[in-house]
């Protein structure tokens, strides 16, 4: 199957009543395991890379994985950007065939915040891609970043931020981590007041550390995207640990290769069917 644009999955969420899980790459073997998940699960969502991670590829080299996977599977899938840190990454990844974009300039005040995030709206929205933006600051680590600021999302930036912006996904910090090291404190509460004031879905980052009660929870506070990448990552690097663990003379990769793409797989499955309790 080809990939499918973000608008179509967006559209395809919220015919089915789903959260879509968006889950991080870096390689081929976590990338062969999240679509094999997604394949296996039966319902749709986001393979991501995040722009920090880009350093180790391209766009293209990313896309072209991607669509190689996606040759054997019929689940609709998207290709995103996540945290895009400059336009420049963002043209490329529109370039190379992502459909969906993630512009993060959070840490920027509001209004050069809202300037960088319309001008990358106005760039994606010609090619029919949808935007996703933050608002707020979320605390932790994400990939080669880390931030000690913890700035709950305000919702009487909300309204204005979106309609300024043309955005088409919101996501928002209401207690919610980076990284597996903090714990989530999700404010409901105010995650059901920005949801009143935003004209568009909400997004999570920071999946792996929040309980799937609570992101099932937020679904009704019109959730239609939740990040994973921590505990994938862990269960890719675990299967290569163990390996040396019981043999340091261990050096068939090919075989743990398959086996890290197979543990892969499995959390992936088990993460879209306990976000959308299937």
């Amino acid at each position: 199957m080809q990939l499918v644009n973000g608008f179509t999955l967006m559209d395809y969420a919220e015919k089915n009543h789903l959260v879509l899980p968006a889950f991080n790459t870096t390689n081929y073997e976590l990338t062969a395991g999240i679509i094999k998940g997604f394949e296996e699960a039966g319902l749709g969502g986001y393979i991501a890379i995040s722009s920090s991670n880009l350093k180790l590829s391209s766009p293209k080299i990313i896309a072209d994985m991607v669509k190689s996977v996606m040759k054997d599977i019929s689940t609709p899938v998207a290709l995103h950007l996540d945290h895009g840190k400059s336009f420049e990454d963002v043209k490329a990844c529109i370039e190379a065939g992502f459909t969906s974009i993630m512009v993060d300039a959070s840490h920027l005040p509001f209004e050069e915040n809202i300037k960088e995030v319309k001008r990358t709206v106005e760039y994606c929205h010609f090619y029919g891609i949808p935007v996703e933006a933050e608002l707020g600051a979320i605390q932790g680590k994400e990939d080669d970043h880390i931030s000690n600021e913890d700035a709950k999302t305000d919702p009487n930036d909300v309204l204005e931020f979106v309609q300024r912006t043309g955005c088409d996904m919101l996501a928002v910090s209401i207690g919610n981590v980076h990284g597996m090291d903090l714990a989530p404190n999700l404010d409901f509460p105010l995650l059901q007041k920005i949801a009143e004031l935003s004209p568009v879905p909400i997004v999570l980052h920071g999946g792996s550390g929040i309980p799937f009660d609570q992101v099932r929870k937020a679904k009704a506070s019109n959730l239609i995207k939740v990040n994973y990448g921590s505990d994938l990552r862990q269960a890719f690097i675990r299967t290569f640990g163990e390996a040396y663990e019981s043999d340091h003379n261990e050096f068939d990769i090919m075989s743990l290769s398959k086996k890290a793409i197979n543990n892969v797989e499995a959390r992936v499955e088990a993460i879209i069917k306990e976000v959308n309790n299937h």
